[in-house]
C-alpha cells in the first residue's frame, strides 16, 4: 500500500533536515514494520565487515568485484523485520534525488535477503545465503522484491544480464525474522549519502498494514541480541529509535553484565539527550534504556529482555590444563587413550585432530599415542587456531621393522616425559628379550636375529605423581609385530 505523495514529500524534508538515522552493520539492524514509508539516507559501510573482503567475495547475486581494495558493502543499510501475520511480503526501493531534491537520483540499489531466522554472524561469514537477490543494472528509479510499481514487471529469479530489477515475493509465516541488506557498489565510489525510500508492499501487506510485519519489534528499538568478537569495533547503541519519538527527554543507561537479573552499573551515554551508548569490547552483558520524556508520561524502558551483547575471544586452550587425559592404554581397563581439551573463552567451538573432521565435542576416544595436532574453530567466525601439538603418553598396539623410516621401532610414546621409566619386553614363554629405558626402541632383534611377526609381551614400570607422593605404576600387556 503506497503512501500519498504529500506524505512522502513532508517525510523526505524532514530526512534531509535530521539525516535520518541508518545502520550500515547488520549487527545494529534497524527493525522496522509496516505502517509507514522508510526514508533512508546511506552512508559508508559501517563498523564491521559484514563480509569480510579478505574471505568473502560473493553472498548471492552480490560480487565483491574488480575492485582489489572493495568490500561487497558500499553505501549499506541493514533493516530487519519480524512477520506478523502469513502471507506475501515484498518491497519498493526507490533512488531518490540527492541535494535537498534537487537533481535526479544518482544511486543504483542493490540489495539482498536472509531469512528467515538466521543471525549475522551466519550471514557474515557466508553460512546463510541470501534468498532474494538482485545487483542488475537498473533501467527504472526502483528495484525491490515483487512487482516494480513503474513499469509493472514482475519480480524472477535473479539472472545476470536479464536486466529485471526485482525478485519474487517473499512468502512468510508469523514470527519468522529476515535481515535485508540495501546496498550501492556499481555507483558512487566518493562516500557521499545517498538517499531512497523503502515501503513495504504485498497482500498481507495491504491486508493488515499495521500487523503485517511485527511492529512489537519496533518497540524492541535497542534491536535483536547481538554477537561480536573480542577485538571488534565498538558498538553503538542507540535510543531515539524509541516509541517515545521526539518526546525524549533523557535517557538513562543500565547493563547486567552477568545476564542474571541483577543490574551492575549506570552507564553514562552520550550524543544528543544522551540517547547513545557506546560499547566496547569485551564488555559482555545486558544493556537497557531508560527514557525521560518531556510530556512527563511514564519514562519508557527497553524491552524487558533489554538487548543482550557478547563478545566471543579467539580460541586459547587453558594453560594451566590444555589436554586432559581421561583414560590411557597404559591403564588396564579401557585399552585406549580419550582426551578432553580445555578451553579458555565462552565460544560455540569445534574441534579437529590431525586434520580430521569438526566435530562439537571436546572429547576424543582412541587418540593415537605420541605427537597429534588440534585445531580448534569458533563458530561465531571469531577465529581459527593453527595447529596445536599435544603428546599422549601411550604404546603402539604394533610396529612394523622393515627399515622403511615407519614404525621400525617399538617403545612407550612419550616415556621421556615420565618419572624413572622402564621397559621390559618377553617372547610368549616369558623370556626376556629387550630392556628399555626414556631413550631409543626395540627394532624387533635378539642378539642379531630377527623375531618373528607374533605377538610379544612387555611389562612397563614408572612413577607418578599423585598428589606430591611418587606411587609407583606398572603396566603388563602386550603389542605386534608385523612384517
Amino acid at each position: 500500500m503506497r503512501t500519498f505523495l504529500c506524505i512522502v514529500l513532508c517525510l523526505f524534508l524532514y530526512v534531509q533536515e535530521t539525516k535520518a538515522q541508518n545502520s550500515p552493520d547488520c549487527r545494529t539492524a534497524i527493525p522496522v514494520c509496516a505502517d509507514q514509508p522508510i526514508m533512508g539516507l546511506a552512508d559508508g559501510s559501517g563498523d564491521i565487515d559484514d563480509f569480510d573482503p579478505n574471505v568473502i567475495t560473493r553472498s548471492g547475486c552480490l560480487e565483491k568485484g574488480s575492485v582489489s581494495s572493495a568490500n561487497i558493502e558500499n553505501n549499506t543499510s541493514w533493516y530487519v523485520f519480524r512477520a506478523g501475520t502469513g502471507g506475501q511480503v515484498g518491497f519498493d526501493i526507490e533512488s531518490l534525488p540527492t541535494n535537498g531534491g534537487a537533481g535526479v537520483p544518482t544511486a543504483e540499489w542493490d540489495f539482498a535477503v536472509y531469512g528467515p531466522d538466521v543471525d549475522c554472524g551466519d550471514i557474515s561469514n557466508g553460512a546463510a545465503e541470501p534468498i532474494r537477490c538482485n545487483y542488475e543494472v537498473n533501467n527504472t528509479r526502483f528495484t525491490g522484491v515483487g512487482v516494480n510499481p513503474e513499469n509493472g514487471q514482475a519480480g524472477a529469479p535473479f539472472l545476470v544480464g536479464s536486466q529485471n530489477t526485482y525478485d519474487e515475493w517473499l512468502d512468510v509465516q508469523p514470527g519468522q525474522i529476515y535481515y535485508i541488506l540495501i546496498n550501492n557498489f556499481n555507483t558512487n565510489f566518493n562516500g557521499d549519502p545517498e538517499p531512497y525510500m523503502l515501503t513495504f508492499t504485498g497482500n498481507s501487506v495491504q491486508a493488515d498494514q499495521n500487523n503485517a510485519l511485527d511492529c512489537t519489534l519496533r518497540d524492541e528499538f535497542l534491536g535483536l541480541d547481538i554477537t561480536a568478537c573480542e577485538g571488534d569495533p565498538d558498538i553503538t547503541l542507540s535510543a531515539l529509535n524509541s516509541p517515545a519519538g521526539p518526546d525524549i527527554a533523557s535517557v538513562e543507561w543500565t547493563v547486567d553484565y552477568e545476564d542474571d537479573g541483577t543490574i551492575d552499573a549506570i552507564l553514562p551515554g552520550s550524543g544528543t539527550l544522551g540517547a547513545e551508548l557506546i560499547v566496547s569490547s569485551p564488555n559482555s552483558g545486558r544493556y537497557f534504556a531508560t527514557i525521560t520524556t518531556i510530556s512527563g508520561t511514564p519514562p519508557t524502558v527497553a524491552d524487558v529482555g533489554g538487548i543482550l551483547i557478547t563478545f566471543y575471544g579467539i580460541p586459547q586452550l587453558d594453560p594451566a590444563n590444555p589436554v586432559e587425559i581421561l583414560d590411557t592404554n597404559l591403564s588396564i581397563d579401557p585399552d585406549q587413550n580419550d582426551i578432553r581439551f580445555n578451553v579458555l573463552g565462552n565460544g560455540d567451538y569445534e574441534y579437529a585432530i590431525n586434520g580430521g573432521e569438526f566435530q562439537d565435542d571436546p572429547v576424543f576416544l582412541d587418540v593415537p599415542p605420541g605427537i597429534n595436532t588440534v585445531v580448534i574453530n569458533d563458530k561465531n567466525g571469531c577465529g581459527t587456531t593453527e595447529p596445536i601439538e599435544f603428546l599422549v603418553v601411550g604404546y603402539p598396539k604394533f610396529f612394523t621393522p622393515n627399515a622403511d623410516g615407519i614404525n621400525d621401532s617399538w617403545n612407550i610414546k612419550g616415556i621421556e616425559t615420565l618419572t624413572d621409566p622402564v621397559v621390559f619386553i618377553f617372547d610368549r614363554y616369558g623370556k626376556l628379550l629387550k630392556q628399555l629405558g626414556a631413550i631409543g626402541g626395540w627394532d624387533g632383534t635378539y642378539n642379531g636375529k630377527r623375531m618373528p611377526s607374533t605377538d610379544y609381551w612387555f611389562r612397563f614400570e614408572y612413577e607418578e605423581d599423585d598428589v606430591g607422593v611418587l606411587v609407583a605404576k606398572t603396566r603388563k600387556t602386550h603389542f605386534a609385530l608385523k612384517r
